[in-house]
Parts: C-alpha cells; structure tokens; sequence
C-alpha cells in the first residue's frame, strides 16, 4: 500500500476483482448441471456478476469435455457445478484502472489470479 495507507486505485481494483470472484464461485457452486443447460447458466453467471459495481466484463466457459467425462462415470444426467468445470475471466475498471482477472484449473485446482493491471 502507498505510505499514507490509503489503498491506490490499482489495489482497489483489485480487491474488487476479488469479491467478484468469491461471489461468483461460491454463489453458484454446488448448481446441478448438465451439458444441456451448461450456456444458460454459463449466462446467468455472466450476467449476474456484470451487476455489480465495476464490473464491466464476465465470460464464463464451461468446460463441456470435462463435465461430459463426470457424467459418463456417473448414473445421473447433471452432476454439480464445481472449479473443475469452469474457465473464467472478470474484467473490473476502479477509477479508471483496469484489471483482468482469471480463472482456471491449474495442478487440479481452480486457481484465480490477476492477469494484468492497466491504467492509474
């Protein structure tokens, strides 16, 4: 943080990125899908993080290869939204900075990172 302790735009920006992910992911975790209705709720996610403050861009990508391999094991015809089925990217502007955010699997895990920070 700068010397005064007031968070600069960037890392404001930031943190906003942060709330938009932990809304997103625990918000719709546990969601029953199937490859039928993956694009309506990969919509709804969308949509429903657009909503919120800063937030000017949501692409959520559900990962149809891996949800179809959890149901091919499985007996039922939807199983539960998990990381494991998404590939997603925020993009939130705070004062004029700009951070892009994403998240992936990575070692099995549903890592969320900063990809870039631009602008004040």
């Amino acid at each position: 943080m700068s010397t005064d302790e007031t968070p600069t735009d960037a890392e404001a920006a930031c943190f906003e990125a942060g709330i938009k992910f932990g809304t997103l992911y625990h918000q719709f975790a546990g969601t029953p899908i199937s490859p039928d209705s993956a694009s309506s709720l990969a919509t709804a996610m969308e949509e429903a993080i657009e909503n919120q403050p800063h937030c000017i861009d949501v692409t959520v990508d559900v990962r149809i290869d891996e949800l179809e391999a959890a149901l091919a094991a499985s007996t039922a015809d939807y199983t539960e939204l998990t990381g494991r089925f998404l590939e997603v990217e925020i993009v939130v502007d705070y004062e004029g900075c700009e951070v892009r955010t994403r998240m992936e699997m990575e070692d099995g895990y549903p890592l969320m990172r900063i990809e870039s920070v631009h602008g004040r």
